[in-house]
């Protein structure tokens, strides 16, 4: 795997380029030699953020991690990975597509179904008419990234949600 390890608003040492690569290494099981691993460790306040990037055939298997401790976030993004291979090693399978960068022996191999969604809760509430904004004030009373809402100007069920840099964004239905 050839790793592209580059760093915002800090520098990469040894150590850090080090633990990315001991740790994301593990993922070369699934690949093959020539894939690209694309790797941003940034500092933002208190935040340690790692993003990794592994474009594959037709696709990119993407994670992003946050933490207080650089180390830790690094820890995180290579389980997030590899449930993320996981899940699109059956997709490719179900499909008979081809695996692309993906070694052969990671594509015959079988894996628990653990990794199966599930609901586990359903929530049913009402919906009364309001405006984006007011959605996005009721969103923030009760602490949540989104809020689920119907728009009084189009009389559609919309979604409000929490985006970087303490900005909203809104998902409208296209028909």
């Amino acid at each position: 795997m050839n790793f592209i390890i580059s760093g915002k608003n800090l520098s990469v040492s040894e150590g850090l380029r080090t633990a990315v690569e001991d740790k994301l290494g593990k993922l070369e099981r699934y690949f093959t030699p020539d894939t690209e691993v694309i790797v941003t460790l940034s500092v933002e306040k208190e935040r340690q953020k790692i993003e990794v990037t592994i474009p594959v055939k037709g696709s990119i298997i993407r994670s992003e991690q946050v933490s207080n401790d650089m180390y830790v976030s690094i820890d995180l993004v290579e389980e997030v990975i590899e449930r993320q291979l996981r899940k699109y090693k059956r997709k490719i399978v179900d499909r008979k597509q081809s695996g692309g960068n993906f070694q052969q022996a990671f594509l015959e191999k079988d894996f628990d179904e653990d990794e199966e969604v599930k609901i586990i809760r359903t929530k049913k509430f009402d919906i009364k008419p309001m405006y984006p904004e007011d959605a996005c004030v009721q969103m923030e009373l009760l602490g949540h990234n989104f809020y689920v809402f119907c728009n009084a100007e189009t009389d559609q069920v919309n979604v409000v949600y929490k985006r970087k840099g303490n900005t909203y964004g809104l998902i409208e239905p296209e028909y």
